[in-house]
């Protein structure tokens, strides 16, 4: 795998701008952003341990091998060959695959909670650290990712204006700045839905059938060509996979696009 990360500035300014970044932490001292607890001025600038602590760290759940090959989703045991769980075994996925970083319980519960009804969105810092573990997925190591598209999965206008930013988006964001994988906000809901959380997988199905669709290019604003593309597909949280689903059936039937891998903080 491989990626451009953020352009190297040289050595005298990374030693400027450390020395910076310790007289800051003098003044304004970092915390766990789970717990609150003070971080030890030793703690890594990248990564989820820039932002919690290790007793923090050591309540999450990173997802690992076993895991089903479609959805990612884990399972305990000994698996010695590939395998699709029962979610997916006999069902149609538009999507290639999805990976997630961690599991959604814990800390990273919390975490993605705060983010997205607390709205704070300094968060997604935190939570693109996190899905940022994903790109070491093996079936990702071998590829070049700066080849690759970051499309967030949209939200309706109004509710987006009701949360004041969409989620996705902001992941999305962070991971390019991280990373230097270019992205895009190709896709649109063309209506609301009603909230997915405590609906079971046919009747997630039913709730989004047919609304996301490809945004159109204006004058101003024309959208990539999509056709041939590789695309990572950016989200907080992979459930039943049925939004991915959508997402995906129109970026490959609709835009062409080659392959779409779905990519979270968290698997639910």
């Amino acid at each position: 795998m491989s990626y451009p990360g953020p352009v190297d500035q040289g050595i005298t300014q990374q030693r400027l701008s450390l020395g910076w970044q310790n007289v800051l932490d003098l003044v304004f001292p970092r915390s766990c952003r789970s717990c609150e607890l003070p971080l030890s001025q030793s703690a890594p600038r990248k990564g989820l341990k820039a932002w919690l602590c290790q007793p923090c760290m050591d309540h999450l759940d990173p997802i690992q091998a076993p895991y089903c090959d479609r959805c990612g989703e884990p399972f305990s045991g000994p698996m010695t060959r590939a395998f699709l769980c029962s979610n997916c075994d006999g069902r149609r996925l538009a999507f290639d695959f999805a990976v997630s970083g961690y599991k959604a319980h814990g800390p990273m519960r919390e975490l993605i909670h705060q983010f997205k009804y607390g709205k704070d969105i300094s968060l997604r810092a935190v939570l693109a650290a996190a899905l940022e573990a994903g790109l070491n997925d093996p079936r990702l190591e071998q590829t070049d990712l700066s080849e690759w598209l970051l499309v967030p999965v949209p939200m309706h206008y109004f509710r987006q204006m009701k949360r004041g930013f969409n989620q996705s988006w902001e992941l999305c964001r962070m991971l390019h700045e991280t990373t230097g994988i270019p992205t895009a906000s190709v896709l649109r809901r063309t209506r609301q839905t009603s909230t997915q959380a405590r609906l079971h997988r046919k009747q997630r199905l039913e709730n989004l059938r047919g609304v996301f669709a490809l945004r159109r290019s204006f004058p101003w604003s024309t959208q990539p060509v999509l056709k041939g593309k590789k695309i990572l597909l950016v989200d907080d949280v992979l459930t039943t996979g049925a939004t991915a689903h959508e997402c995906a059936k129109v970026l490959k039937r609709e835009a062409e696009a080659e392959k779409v891998v779905v990519i979270t903080a968290a698997r639910g």
